[in-house]
């Protein structure tokens, strides 16, 4: 009867009586789960370093075309401040409006700065010349900036010209004239409504197909399914397919609801996106089955597949420009499949764009689901043999 009483008494005398055991046994654990360690450890840095690095909220060396209809050299000075400022980059000179138009409802563009051939003979008559600035509304962030630097050029040159002649005038001698296409009223809701489908859409197809190998494996029909004569390609199509209907049924109700209940213009053609939108699923179809060849539980296969979205945030151009990213996330951001269906959400939905706009899109996204599956199903047979 006194050893219990003693035992009582030592554990109310030390509060921290199998402190130690308990703490070796929770270090055996952490460091058994190395999933958890990776994402509880080193997510957090590699967020860290993406924003520092990555991130870069001022615009600069925006994409831009010109149609120099005056070809002068008053034009070309006028050019000339652009090109200067760095804020905008010139990639490209057109002959026509309707091709200056074409370079921006394609997306190659962010702004079109049309010169008008009367442009020099105004200036030279002492009235007002005017410019035409095209700016992409579909970013809200770079069309800001565009706005704001293309009429500090225009007062900056006509201020210059001002102390240049002796007679006084009463109107600035350059004006420009911009115009914000797509979103002329700067609506958040268009700018981040369509990138946030194309997230969400990875998100959903990715964690369908990630744990449904890991559900098998759980659950032990995993082994019933490698001893019938079913082929890894055909196990994986098989899987894969159903997903797609899922998917295609998902994004047809997030579209709905994008349309009627925030307001946001679908301005291109609906079978065209349904089109360009296949490849995308069948890629993240095929990495779910990818990291379901890797993850052994159900809560490893979740955090694979949530791990893929801070990326796809951060990197695809659905918030931040990828044009001012360094060099090496800009080539992440070539390698990531979002970036490239957030390009087709913007250019159908806002823009208007068609086949002939966004068919690299497609095509590159074809390339990666033809990958991504043959991957898959290669891991897969390894995994079965």
């Amino acid at each position: 009867m006194k050893a219990p009483e003693t035992h009582k008494q030592i554990a109310r005398a030390n509060p921290f009586n199998g402190l130690l055991p308990v703490l070796r046994k929770e270090a055996i654990h952490i460091s058994r789960d190395r999933m958890a360690l990776f994402f509880t450890v080193i997510i957090p840095m590699i967020q860290m370093f993406m924003i520092g690095f990555a991130i870069n909220t001022n615009v600069r060396r925006i994409p831009t075309a010109v149609y120099d209809a005056a070809q002068t050299q008053e034009s070309r000075r006028l050019l000339d401040r652009f090109v200067h400022s760095d804020d905008f980059k010139i990639v490209k000179y057109v002959f026509s409006e309707d091709e200056l138009n074409r370079e921006i409802i394609a997306g190659r563009v962010r702004v079109g700065i049309k010169i008008p051939p009367d442009y020099s003979r105004h200036l030279l008559a002492g009235q007002t010349a005017n410019y035409l600035v095209l700016v992409d509304g579909s970013d809200s962030s770079v069309a800001g900036e565009a706005l704001n630097v293309s009429n500090a050029i225009a007062l900056r040159e006509s201020l210059e010209r001002s102390q240049s002649v002796t007679a006084v005038r009463q109107t600035l001698p350059i004006e420009a004239r911009p115009k914000v296409l797509f979103n002329p009223d700067s609506k958040s809701a268009n700018f981040l409504i369509p990138g946030m489908i194309a997230v969400l859409m990875q998100m959903m197809t990715v964690l369908m197909t990630a744990v449904t190998i890991v559900r098998e494996r759980e659950r032990g029909t995993l082994d019933q399914l490698y001893m019938t004569p079913v082929k890894p390609l055909g196990l994986m199509i098989g899987k894969v397919v159903p997903y797609a209907f899922v998917a295609y049924g998902e994004l047809l109700i997030l579209l709905f609801f994008m349309r009627w209940a925030f307001g946001v213009p679908i301005r291109g053609s609906i079978p065209l996106l349904m089109l360009l939108v296949a490849p995308f699923i069948l890629t993240m179809l095929g990495f779910g089955l990818l990291v379901s060849t890797r993850a052994q539980t159900y809560q490893e296969a979740t955090q694979m597949a949530f791990g893929t979205m801070m990326p796809s945030i951060f990197l695809s151009g659905y918030i931040f420009p990828i044009d001012t990213m360094p060099q090496i996330f800009q080539f992440l951001s070539s390698i990531i499949p979002t970036t490239y269906l957030i390009q087709i959400f913007r250019g159908v939905i806002l823009r208007g764009a068609e086949f002939q706009d966004l068919w690299k899109q497609g095509l590159i996204l074809t390339g990666m689901s033809i990958l991504m599956i043959t991957v898959a199903a290669l891991r897969f047979r390894k995994k079965a043999g």
